[in-house]
């Protein structure tokens, strides 16, 4: 008999789902029955979701959650309760009958309150802090997805049971690796927001391209930092592309550039390294997971935009550097590509552990 897991997040959907999550969504359904409550539009049997709201849309959502799972539980009686991040874990240790809950940590929960939208959220940090650390210690089990998640969990004091990545639909990305081209640039991809350090890259940029001339910074991105990549000197901003796209720009650019100041896997770092693309990046979060200075990419420290400014000139300008990255990009990646069944088949033999 499958196991019935309700699965809990803040993630966003728009159904009927696009090709790639309607293949995970099998996947897991195929190993549990299961049930998801998060956000979104759309009617489909596995989905509880929560239309977003015009206004206070975040505030409320929060303010419902724990009264909306203890509602799904009370009518799906689910076997576990997943959750995506300690705020959903904390809701869910509030609604729970005896439920076991497993909290997914993909990066550091802090971030939220302290670079995310309105500086008014740091207001909340202390509390949230408090909330979200009593939640990685009170659940049943902890799932990370990488060695900087997993130091993450242990700096709490709590081991985490398992330590796989979650399903990322790569298919676009996974075609043949196009050659550099023949003019450099460079391509920034994100929200733009405090987390993400556009100020920084701005900042960088100003430095470098009187050093690169010809040479373009490509940005995509929209975000409550909007202005300050507004009119910046030679670059072109775009505030979003479909997704199918992204590879097509990432084929375009010589080099991804990403000088977050907290990041969790960096799906676009993933995305790039399929592309046989080299990143320059701050050495932060999970990029140290994934980009390996002087391999695949180029690793500065945070917030240094004289330092991002050098690590982009030197790509930027040396095409035998830029080709050794590259060459060195597409292999690195390869031991995070899974398919939906592998990580629907991790997923339920930890829900099944935890109810051992």
């Amino acid at each position: 008999m499958k196991p019935r897991v309700l699965m809990v997040g803040r993630s966003r959907y728009r159904l009927p789902l696009s090709g790639a999550l309607e293949r995970k969504f099998d996947a897991l359904g195929a190993e549990f029955d299961v049930r998801v409550l998060a956000s979104g539009i759309g009617k489909d049997p596995r989905f509880r979701l929560v239309p977003p709201r015009a206004t206070l849309d975040g505030a409320r959502f929060w303010a419902e959650l724990p009264f909306r799972i203890w509602w799904e539980i009370e009518s799906f009686e689910p076997d576990a309760v997943l959750v995506q991040s300690p705020y959903e874990a904390a809701a869910a240790l509030l609604a729970r009958r005896s439920e076991p809950v497993i909290l997914e940590v993909h990066g550091d929960w802090r971030t939220a309150t302290r670079l995310y939208g309105s500086g008014a959220r740091e207001v909340l940090a202390p509390v949230a802090d408090r909330v979200a650390l009593e939640a990685v210690r009170r659940a049943e089990a902890v799932r990370t997805i990488s060695t900087y998640t997993t130091e993450l969990v242990r700096a709490a004091g709590v081991e985490p049971a398992a330590t796989f990545p979650a399903f990322m639909d790569l298919e676009p990305f996974l075609g043949p690796v196009e050659p550099l081209p023949a003019e450099s640039s460079a391509l920034f991809v994100g929200v733009l927001e405090r987390y993400k350090d556009v100020d920084g890259l701005a900042d960088a940029w100003r430095l470098a391209a009187p050093r690169l001339p010809g040479v373009t910074l490509r940005i995509v991105g929209t975000g409550t930092r909007t202005h300050a990549v507004e009119g910046l000197v030679q670059s072109e901003w775009t505030a979003s592309v479909p997704n199918d796209e992204v590879a097509g720009l990432l084929d375009a650019a010589t080099a991804l550039v990403l000088p977050s100041r907290s990041e969790g896997l960096g799906r676009i770092v993933v995305e790039a390294l399929c592309r046989g693309r080299p990143v320059v990046a701050t050495s932060v979060g999970g990029i140290t997971d994934l980009v390996r200075d002087g391999e695949n990419g180029l690793l500065v420290p945070s917030r240094d935009p004289r330092a991002l400014a050098d690590a982009l000139v030197q790509v930027l300008s040396d095409p035998e550097l830029a080709a050794r990255l590259a060459a060195g990009a597409r292999p690195s990646v390869e031991p995070w590509l899974a398919t939906p069944e592998d990580y629907a088949r991790r997923t339920r033999a930890l829900v099944e552990q935890v109810m051992r």
